[in-house]
């Protein structure tokens, strides 16, 4: 019987990329642990793909402002054009995330061995429930301010709310597609140092997700200035509240790191 031969991991991390991840390392206080190729790797494409992620919000976020010049002049909304849009970018995320699985998949096919008691991190431990909740009281703030918005009798302002509503529930629909990524993917690790590092990615990536770039951004962009006065007194509370918790929450929860240890010293 001959054996199946492993996956081709792909090529070599370069000099740059093993020192950029024994920083990272370093950072998270994991100096003693050797930068591994295998480390280099999953790093280098999760920097990759957070810069395509955020790409695909940008497209998003322009993509509705362009679409509220149809407000202003008078226009029929295009809102086929954006919610066809809004499925491709939904599909693009899907298939940012298919990206990072198979590169870790073929990662962890080369490994000689497998890190002993692993564990799968659930939403608790890799959101936690504080920054869960924020994430929920953000969505919340921000559907109110659209339903306030849409409950205007200027027409303008209620299609310039319809737009804001379908670009908050396209980005909440592609963070809601990568924390699921997140949460379900395999744990990569062959001793628990890169366990360790394997949840420090994954909570870091999730604290990453919830900050609420669209929410804060989309209605004060296409809404600020249009939309009565109270509005834009609740809106800027709610900026500056959200800012506050935020600040608040990364101050007063334990770092990444230490969720991670904690994680890992479960048996």
């Amino acid at each position: 019987m001959t054996s199946r031969p492993l996956p081709d991991p792909g090529p070599p991390p370069r000099t740059t990329e093993l020192r950029m991840a024994g920083a990272w390392l370093a950072v998270h206080g994991l100096a003693d642990a050797r930068p591994t190729p295998l480390l280099a790797s999953r790093l280098t494409v999760r920097r990759r793909a957070r810069v395509a992620s955020y790409l695909i919000l940008a497209v998003l976020i322009i993509a509705s402002a362009l679409t509220a010049i149809s407000a202003f002049s008078g226009r029929p909304l295009p809102l086929l054009p954006l919610t066809a849009l809004l499925a491709g970018l939904l599909l693009a995320q899907s298939l940012l995330d298919r990206w990072v699985r198979r590169v870790d998949q073929r990662a962890g096919a080369t490994l000689s061995r497998r890190a002993a008691h692993l564990v799968q991190p659930g939403w608790r431990a890799v959101l936690g429930r504080p920054y869960a909740v924020f994430a929920l009281a953000t969505f919340g703030g921000a559907m109110a301010l659209t339903a306030g918005a849409l409950a205007v009798a200027d027409p303008t302002v209620r299609q310039l709310a319809v737009i804001v509503l379908i670009g908050l529930l396209g980005a909440t629909a592609i963070t809601a597609m990568q924390l699921r990524h997140l949460i379900r993917c395999p744990v990569v690790a062959e001793d628990e140092e890169s366990l360790t590092a394997d949840v420090i990615m994954r909570v870091e990536d999730a604290r990453e997700l919830v900050t609420p770039n669209v929410q804060w951004s989309l209605p004060m962009v296409l809404l600020f200035g249009t939309a009565p006065g109270w509005w834009g007194v609740a809106a800027i509370a709610y900026l500056f509240l959200g800012m506050a918790a935020l600040i608040v929450l990364r101050m007063r929860t334990p770092s990444s790191a230490t969720v991670a240890r904690r994680v890992v010293s479960v048996r």
